[in-house]
Parts: C-alpha cells; structure tokens; sequence
C-alpha cells in the first residue's frame, strides 16, 4: 500500500444533508480523500436525512440547526474554511435561509458551491417537486427502457439519482476546482438530473442519428430487443446475461449452447430471424441451471454472465480478487473507484460525530 495521500486529501468540503444524489456525490469526493463534513439536523427536530449508512462513509457528521442564528453561524465559520459547499435544496431556499452563493462568495471567494437539483436552478420546473423517474422522463431516457408493447421500466433510482445526479456533481466540484487552480475563484456548480439524465443518452441520440436504432421500445441491439443481447431465465430460476454483439463474441455463444453446428438457425443479423432465435436460446438457456452454464461458458469469449443479486456478487471471484466490495461497520458494499496506482483510496470509514469546534480545529 503506498504511502501516499489520496488524490482529494486536504480538499475540504461541507455538505448539507439531502438524500441519494447529493450524498453519493459527497461520498465519490470523500472516498477519494476529500474532507466532507455533513451537516445534519440536530436530533429531535425531525428524522434525520439521511440515515446514516454507506452513503454517508468517509464522513464527520455535524448536527446544526440552520434556521436558528447559532447554526447559520457555525454553518458559515465552516463555510470560509471550505473549499466545496454542497447543497441540495430548491431554488432559492439556501438564500432565504442566509447562505445563498452570494452571501457565501463574501466570505469564501475560492468557494465551490455545488448545487444538486433535479430541474436545476432556472426553468419553468425549477420550483416543482420531482424524484428519478420524473427527471428520466422529461430527458427522454425512460421511455427507451423496458419491453416492447409494455410501460417504460424504471430502472430503479440508478440513472437520474446517481449516474446523472450524484456522479454529475462530483465531475463538476472536480472541474471547478481545478478551474480554480487558474482564476483563483470559485464558482457556483448548477448540477441537474434532468441534465444528468440527457447526457446519459448521448450515444442513444448518435445511434438513432445514424440510423443504429429502427425500431420501437425493445425492439433494437441494446435494448433486449437482439436475443443476442438479452437476458435468459435458467432451470433453477436464475439468469444469464448475454452480450454477444460482435461476430466472433457470437459464434463462442453458439458453441457455449452446443448450437454451433446448427446450420438450420437464422443469421445473426436477420431481424425476422429473431424471434426464432430468441425461441431456442430460450428453450436452450432453460435445460441446466446458471451456475452450470457459468461454467459451460468458462473460457469462452461468449460475453456470457450470470446475473447475481447484489447479495451474491460480493462472493463472486472476480470481485473478490480485485477487491470490487467492502465492509464498512459491518455492512458490505462497493470499494472506492476509480483506483490510483500512486495514491489509493483508504478503506472506507463509519461516519462519526462531530462539532464545528472539532472541524475547525483540524482544518487550521
């Protein structure tokens, strides 16, 4: 293990508490050495947001009441020490409230003020309310997802909460402060999901541009609509996630199946073929169970997987080799990411209490 710092180590950043995107982007930047205070409603004022779990890892937690003069002043005592302050409220409420960009870039020129929303700060629904599936929606990612002839699927929070939320933010707190490194300034990080949510179908707008995506909902290469890129149910009920896009990824599916010498199945590429296709891969995925066909598959560049629950995958051997899972307080969950040959992220820590006296002291 080097002995070098983390790449974030001496960045300070104060994060008021919010739920999903905010603090997992808060929790990237902490993994990566970042110093991230949370501030938290004091106890008694209501149910803490957020619970304190993986999310929270890598943090002291202060408990501040922002409405009250006391609190507004030790939130802004951190605030001018800090070079990131994350916020996740509605426009407008971190102004009324007295520590609004403005009020802070008094205090903290350098400031980053990072911004997570689901509208963003301007728009006709920057105001309203809104949760993942709202934002995937107005994006034009959630209506591609899911099975042709049935409703849009979503795909649980993951897209619009964290890939186009939280991960969003962090990429922007990274690119304001390096910015900083330049202008000597800081700068106000308008972070949407809806936002997040579009960029995320960039290369769904090239394919369709191109002329890559023909069909409806679930009827194209990536969507499931190829039963080459799919998933299969086994005989013990689990499944199997097959990719096997390319020529040769598609010929080791074949022989994987023992279907290799058919000469009878249609080609790949022969979209009226698919359904037929799709009939006995089917009945063929059907006749062992996932883990035998995990192993049929050993050794093939089939880009064929079994589809674990995220129980199962802290188990599997390639996780386990690489170090893909920790525990943290006795709850498994994802390592930091990326990894850094020169200076590694530290294993992650329980959140833990704190004051702004505490803080501050170990930020002099």
């Amino acid at each position: 293990m080097s002995s070098e710092r983390p790449p974030l180590a001496g960045v300070k950043v104060v994060e008021l508490a919010g739920l999903a995107p905010g603090p997992f982007g808060c929790m990237v930047l902490a993994d990566l050495g970042a110093d991230v205070v949370l501030v938290d409603r004091p106890s008694g004022t209501g149910p803490l947001v957020p619970q304190a779990g993986p999310l929270q890892r890598n943090r002291r937690t202060v408990a501040l009441d922002l409405k009250s003069e006391s609190g507004l002043a030790g939130l802004l005592s951190l605030i001018e020490q800090a070079d990131v302050l994350v916020e996740g409220y509605r426009p407008g409420v971190a102004e009324r409230l007295g520590f609004g960009p403005a009020a802070c870039e008094k205090i903290n020129p350098r400031l980053v003020y990072a911004r997570m929303t689901g509208w963003g700060q301007d728009g006709p629904l920057a105001p309203a309310a809104g949760h993942d599936i709202d934002y995937l929606a107005i994006a034009g990612a959630l209506e591609p997802l899911g099975r042709p002839g049935e409703n849009p699927h979503a795909p649980i929070n993951l897209l619009a909460d964290f890939a186009g939320g939280g991960m969003l933010l962090a990429v922007g707190v990274l690119a304001a402060l390096l910015e900083r490194e330049r202008s000597g300034r800081g700068q106000v990080v308008d972070a949407a999901m809806v936002d997040g949510s579009a960029l995320l179908t960039t290369f769904l707008h090239g394919m369709v541009a191109g002329g890559m995506w023909p069909g409806g909902r679930g009827e194209n290469l990536l969507d499931g609509g190829a039963p080459f890129y799919d998933t299969y149910r086994t005989s013990d009920g689990g499944y199997l996630a097959v990719g096997a896009l390319e020529p040769q990824f598609y010929r080791a599916l074949l022989t994987g199946l023992g279907l290799d010498s058919d000469e009878r199945l249609p080609h790949q590429m022969d979209r009226s073929g698919w359904p037929e296709l799709r009939r006995i891969f089917t009945e063929r995925f059907a006749e062992r169970t996932r883990d035998e066909w995990e192993q049929a598959f050993a050794g093939l560049d089939a880009c064929v997987s079994p589809v674990l629950t995220p129980a199962e995958a802290p188990a599997h051997p390639h996780n386990r080799a690489r170090g893909t899972f920790v525990e943290v307080g006795g709850v498994p969950q994802p390592a930091p990411a990326p990894r850094f040959d020169r200076t590694p992220a530290a294993v992650p820590t329980p959140p833990r209490p704190a004051t702004v006296t505490d803080v501050l002291e170990s930020w002099k």
